[in-house]
């Protein structure tokens, strides 16, 4: 999986680029490795908001768009919310579509105690 990491009024730093990677290593091993990954750190400076920094995670699968955004007062709190929450989405579109391919027309079964006719001969 590619993960893009890009910063708003938040400069990215190598720390905060490999503590993204460290979080979301687990989505890596449930996706394939074509998928992509933005990841948008930002920050308000507004002194009102009491969770300031913000992460928000687009997973780009195929066919799917998987998105999350969290708060937190703090950006490592913030990514590693939103790298949960992404495991959370990716785990349960995973599981429903494995439950929906076992979930076909179950094989031909005769009931108990019915012979096949024998073939005629003549």
């Amino acid at each position: 999986m590619r993960i893009e990491v890009k910063g708003l009024n938040v400069e990215v730093t190598d720390e905060l680029r490999q503590h993204v990677e460290k979080r979301f290593e687990k989505v890596d091993r449930m996706v394939s490795e074509l998928a992509t990954c933005d990841v948008i750190l930002s920050e308000e400076r507004n002194p009102a908001i009491a969770e300031p920094h913000k992460a928000e995670a687009n997973l780009r699968l195929k066919g799917v768009l998987v998105n999350a955004k969290e708060h937190a007062g703090d950006m490592r709190a913030a990514i590693s919310e939103v790298a949960e929450e992404i495991h959370r989405q990716v785990t349960k579109r995973r599981d429903k579509t494995r439950n929906h391919r076992k979930s076909g027309t179950p094989t031909i079964r005769r009931p108990e105690g019915f012979d096949a006719p024998a073939p005629a001969e003549g």
